[in-house]
């Protein structure tokens, strides 16, 4: 049975995270496995990132609100996609682009990603 995880991260403590916490109880996300991060999105060394990947088993969904809030670098991102729906294999839902939910297509994430990445 796969568990369902958000993912919210703002650049500094001083920004608020509100946005991103309510459209993960919107989508039925309890307030345990939401994970939060006030730091910035130019890597991937981040607490709450980081015991959130350990904590991602096969078939459990990672939903964030914006691809931003991933993080920032356009490469880096590529590579924690792969990490995620590839090694761990766990899916991936975008709130704000429906076209990247992994639950539906995971081979064609790739694509969307590099075709969008201007969008980053």
């Amino acid at each position: 049975m796969s568990t369902t995880y958000g993912y919210a991260r703002v650049s500094t403590k001083e920004q608020n995270e509100e946005r991103q916490i309510i459209a993960f109880q919107q989508f039925g996300i309890p307030q345990n496995r939401i994970y939060l991060d006030k730091q910035s999105g130019k890597d991937f060394f981040r607490p709450q990132y980081q015991r959130l990947i350990n904590k991602l088993q096969k078939d459990d969904i990672l939903v964030i609100k914006s691809i931003d809030r991933l993080g920032r670098n356009y490469h880096d991102i590529l590579e924690q996609w792969r990490l995620i729906t590839q090694d761990k294999k766990a899916d991936i839902l975008v709130l704000d682009m429906p076209l990247l939910d992994t639950r539906k297509d995971r081979d064609l994430i790739g694509s969307l990603i590099s075709d969008n990445n201007t969008q980053l």
